[in-house]
């Protein structure tokens, strides 16, 4: 039992440089200015999608932040959760959400306009994938109505 114990570690110790060697998502993405060029572009689209602005409280909520500040906070939150050196300063997901009421419909079609954002910047699959994990683990605290 000792001997498979120490295997297993010695293997796990024999893997761990190699994952050391893997690029955060952040270094994968190129950093902030790229990461900036794709909030831009999918931050426009969000506000120019006619689905979202038939919420009145979608519409209401970008009077208050005007999009130089979201694409702002934004890029930051990206930046920050992909494993860059940026710090989020802005609201917590719900708090800055909850009063939107944002449908899972409203949610689909958000997903829909980063898809083709993604797209447009030729963002590799795998981290596609993994950005979508990180945007997936925020609906919770989003989608009040489904």
């Amino acid at each position: 039992m000792l001997f498979a114990f120490l295997t297993v570690i010695i293997l796990l110790g024999n893997l761990m440089p190699i994952r050391a060697q893997e690029k955060s998502l952040y270094e994968r993405l190129g950093g902030v200015k790229p990461i900036s060029l794709v909030v831009d572009d999918f931050i426009n689209r969000l506000v120019a999608n006619d689905i979202l602005n038939a919420n009145p409280m979608i519409k209401a909520g970008r009077q208050h932040s005007p999009d130089a500040y979201l694409k702002f906070q934004v890029t930051n939150l990206v930046c920050q959760v992909t494993g860059g050196p940026c710090v989020y300063t802005g609201l917590g997901m719900k708090e800055s959400h909850s009063h939107m009421n944002i449908t899972e419909n409203e949610w689909q079609v958000m997903r829909d306009e980063f898809k083709k954002t993604l797209d447009k910047f030729q963002v590799p699959e795998k981290e596609q994938k993994e950005l979508f994990d990180i945007v997936e683990s925020t609906k919770k605290d989003i989608v009040m109505v489904k």
